[in-house]
């Protein structure tokens, strides 16, 4: 079985799928952990050196790696959506998860993270607002299905997935034993 989480910086992609992860024993990737494997150096460094094209060529790859042989939860990045690439073979390799959050609830968040490149700008919630106008409708098109992140904690989040992902038959339910009377 194989679970991708898609959706915008802040919306616990990494936080849930860890935990799913582990409700589920499978192994958990995080997308943004192997590209810095790989380019060696943080995303932020190598987006300020390089660019976000030539990033977004790395993220491409690494998520052609991914979903040529899926297995486990995968947390992507925020912006891998954004290439049709990346988005078909989400969605051709895995049950890909939207976690939707509203950018207030996201800016809530993400207020004091100096580490997303994208949101150190002089109005990081007005850029939120952007970024969630331009790539809900690609989260949509990509993900099998919704899940809303706004304010619930971690564990009912990872409890909403389980039985959504019951439902729709990529989980198994767990057999409860014989029923008596």
């Amino acid at each position: 079985m194989a679970v991708a989480l898609v959706g915008l910086p802040g919306a616990g992609k990494s936080a849930i799928g860890r935990r799913l992860a582990q409700r589920l024993q499978l192994p958990f990737v995080d997308s943004d952990h192997l590209i810095e494997e790989r380019i060696g150096c943080s995303i932020r460094d190598y987006f300020e050196r390089e660019g976000e094209a030539s990033f977004r060529d790395v993220e491409q790859s690494v998520i052609a790696e991914l979903a040529a042989a899926p297995r486990g939860v995968v947390a992507t990045g925020g912006g891998c959506v954004l290439r049709e690439a990346n988005r078909q073979a989400l969605r051709a390799g895995f049950h890909v998860l939207y976690l939707r959050s509203l950018p207030e609830d996201l800016f809530r968040r993400l207020r004091h993270d100096v580490k997303r490149p994208l949101l150190q700008v002089a109005d990081p919630l007005g850029r939120l607002r952007e970024l969630h106008d331009a790539r809900d409708p690609l989260y949509r098109e990509t993900a099998h299905e919704t899940v809303e992140t706004g304010r619930p904690s971690i564990s009912v989040v990872v409890n909403i997935i389980v039985m959504q992902l019951e439902l729709a038959g990529v989980v198994v339910p767990p057999d409860p034993g014989p029923l008596t009377d």
